[in-house]
Order: structure tokens, then C-alpha cells, then sequence
């Protein structure tokens, strides 16, 4: 990692905001746009007079541009530096807003959310990097927690605020008043992040995960299929049960919150864990729950989609956090920058499949009933991953034990 030489220590609270702030709004600006999309869905098919499955490219330009960007996002990442990483991470939200509020045609609108994806491949890296170098051991599981349930607040956000603009103002004025933010954020990183000193730059190569860090990517892969999917489609499946496009919004709001719950309570407690595979576990099973209440909602009973959606923001959401933060505590998974590049790999692949697969499941012979039960699937597969992994760090705690006492 090139050497770094750090601002004032981040320990007055007025530092301490500024951090806060800088890594809650790069990991929520970036993702903004795939819960804009859910809420904003309705207008886009309106406006562009292209089907509902079609939503689904747009999440797939984003988030498949950014899995493929996140294979050099940590050596990039490290490279430039925490400053100049968020800053280039921010100005290039800005762009992407800009562009995306201008779009004249749909095609456009794809391409504006593929610029969306550099900054989305930037996310994880530029803020771990950022917390690894500037917040105290014992600080980083809380911290991360708070960093990641920034991307909640971008759903709470989409579902409560952007329909309401969207219907006053329409919905390009809601995703250009995002513009104003990300330049206000690009002003403020350089304040708390360290200057990269003069030492040799990382360079470029790719990176081999190790074993447990391939495991983690696949449990990710499979989150990232399930909540993209969920998200995508909860706003035109709730339409279809005769719910509002205000109370469609209003779901993806409420799962903002649970996933700002689950993020802020349950990462410091994975962080008192001795393996945290257990945890991620047992929350893709009750997850895999929660679609399964989702997906019993019928024009006369509504309260099966908030208490799924309820459910997904409590479980599903918690568990990226968790992921994270595993990287910062284990070195077995790789330099954190290089390593949270990766497993964004992961993530981020999984959003791209996501939305597409559902949308054509849901648009075929089984409907929405057959997606439904291929997103249980593949949440049940990432609890089965889970525990393979929590065997492999398991089987790795031995061989370094047995290796002490060999010498």
C-alpha cells in the first residue's frame, strides 16, 4: 500500500462527522440510483414507453460495468489514494446525475447508468481504505456498520422523497437535484481523508482471491442476485396487487430503515464474533423467509409485502456490512482495498444478473410465483455457502495452530 501522511487525528467531533458523513455519502450516492429506479420505475415506463422487464437493463448496464471495474478498483483504489479516490468517486456521480437527468432517449438512460458504475466499483475500496487508515481498531466494526447503512439511506431517500419530486417536478428534476450533493461531498473529501506521500505505486495486476475470500465473493454473488431483484421489481409486482405508486415507494423506504437497523446493530455484534460465517448464515435463511412472505400478497392482503420487505431490510441488507467488515478483521482474505475490490466482483455481478433473470422468469409460463421461488433458491444457496466458508476459516484456524507448535 503506498505510504500516507494523515490530516489532523479524527478523534474531534467535528472531524469525526466529516468522516461519517464522507463515507456514509459515497456509498449512498453511488447506489442511489438502483433504489431510484425501483421507485422512479412507474415514470421511466411511462416516459420511454418501454416494457416494466426492460428496468432490468438498466440495473445490469450500472452494476455489470462496476463488477468489471471492480477487478481493478483496489489497486486503482491504492494507487490514488483514499483523497484522490473519493474525489474522483464523487465527480464522477455528479456526471453520471447529470447525465442521467438529460437522457433523451432510453439507450441514453443505459449508458448514463454505465458511468453510474465507475463510481459504484470506486464505493467500497476508496471508504475501506479510508477507515482502515484513519479510525481506531476498535472503532472500524461500528464505523463500518454506520459507512454501510449509508446505501440504506439512499433507499430511504428513493422511496420517501424521489416519487414525490418526481410527481411535482418530474422524475429528471429528482435525479439532477443529486448533483449539487455529489460536488458538495467532492469539496469535502480532501478535508478528512490523508495525502498520499511519495513512495512506489501499486500496480495493476489482478487479483487471486484466496479460498475463503472466492466463498465470500459466491455468498455475495448470491445476495447481490436477490436484492437487486427484490428491489427492481417490489414497486411493479406491488402495482400488480393494487397497491399506490405512493405506498410502492413507501416499501422501498421502510426497507431503507430496517437496512439502516440491521447495519448499525448487527455489524459491531458480528464484530464480537469468532466467525461471522454463522451469522451471514442464518440471516440468508431468514431471508429466504421473507421473499417467501413477499410472494403470498394478493390484492386483498397487503401486509404480506411489508412484512417481507420488513424482513429482506432486517436480514439480506446486514449481510454486504458483515462482509466488509470480515475483510478489515481477517487478513486471510487479502489487503483490504485489493480484497473489498473483489468481493464488490462478487456483489456487484450479482446485481447485474439479478434483475434480468427475474424479469424474465417473472415475464414467462411461472410468473411471479416461479422468480419468487428462484430468489429463495439462491438465497438458500448462499446459506449453504455461509457455512462451507465458516468449515474453511475453521480448517485454516487448525493449520496455523498446528504450524505454531510444529516450529
Amino acid at each position: 500500500m503506498t505510504p500516507t501522511v494523515s490530516p489532523p487525528p479524527a478523534d474531534s467531533l467535528l472531524v469525526a462527522g466529516m468522516l461519517r458523513a464522507v463515507l456514509a455519502g459515497a456509498m449512498a450516492l453511488p447506489m442511489l440510483i438502483f433504489y431510484a429506479i425501483g421507485t422512479l420505475g412507474p415514470f421511466l415506463v411511462a416516459d420511454f414507453g418501454v416494457a416494466p422487464a426492460w428496468l432490468g437493463y438498466l440495473t445490469m448496464s450500472a452494476f455489470g460495468f462496476a463488477a468489471l471495474l471492480s477487478l481493478w478498483a483496489g489497486p486503482l483504489v491504492n494507487r490514488l489514494g483514499s483523497r484522490r479516490a473519493l474525489l474522483l468517486l464523487f465527480l464522477v456521480t455528479a456526471l453520471a446525475y447529470g447525465l442521467m437527468g438529460m437522457a433523451p432517449g432510453f439507450a441514453w438512460l443505459v449508458l448514463a447508468m454505465a458511468v453510474c458504475g465507475i463510481a459504484q466499483a470506486l464505493c467500497n475500496p476508496a471508504t475501506n481504505l479510508l477507515i482502515a487508515e484513519r479510525v481506531a481498531p476498535q472503532k472500524k466494526a461500528a464505523v463500518m456498520g454506520l459507512k454501510q447503512s449509508g446505501v440504506q439511506v439512499a433507499a430511504l431517500f428513493a422511496g420517501l422523497l424521489l416519487p414525490g419530486i418526481a410527481l411535482q417536478f418530474g422524475w429528471r428534476a429528482a435525479l439532477l437535484l443529486l448533483v449539487p450533493v455529489s460536488l458538495l461531498l467532492a469539496l469535502s473529501a480532501p478535508r478528512i481523508a490523508p495525502r498520499p506521500a511519495a513512495g512506489k505505486s501499486a500496480g495493476f495486476g489482478l487479483i487471486r482471491p484466496s479460498r475463503a475470500l472466492a466463498l465470500l465473493m459466491t455468498i455475495q454473488l448470491c445476495v447481490g442476485v436477490a436484492l437487486s431483484a427484490y428491489i427492481t421489481f417490489l414497486g411493479v409486482f406491488a402495482a400488480g396487487q393494487g397497491m399506490s405508486a405512493l405506498l410502492a415507494g413507501s416499501l422501498v423506504g421502510v426497507f431503507g430503515v430496517m437496512g439502516i437497523l440491521a447495519r448499525v446493530l448487527l455489524t459491531p455484534i458480528s464484530g464480537r464474533m469468532r466467525d461471522e460465517s454463522w451469522l451471514l448464515s442464518i440471516l440468508l435463511a431468514l431471508a429466504a423467509c421473507a421473499v417467501a412472505v413477499t410472494a403470498q400478497a394478493t390484492p386483498a392482503r397487503h401486509w404480506t409485502l411489508w412484512a417481507g420487505t420488513i424482513g429482506i431490510g432486517l436480514t439480506a441488507v446486514a449481510t454486504n456490512a458483515i462482509a466488509m467488515s470480515m475483510l478489515l478483521r481477517d487478513r486471510a482474505f487479502g489487503q483490504p482495498a485489493n480484497a473489498s475490490g473483489m468481493l464488490s466482483v462478487g456483489f456487484f455481478s450479482g446485481f447485474a444478473l439479478g434483475p434480468p433473470g427475474f424479469g424474465a422468469l417473472s415475464g414467462g409460463p411461472w410468473g411471479f410465483a416461479g422468480a419468487w421461488n428462484a430468489l429463495i433458491g439462491v438465497l438458500a444457496l448462499g446459506c449453504l455457502l455461509a457455512l462451507w466458508l465458516a468449515r474453511v476459516r475453521r480448517g485454516m484456524v487448525l493449520d496455523a495452530a498446528r504450524s505454531v507448535e510444529a516450529r
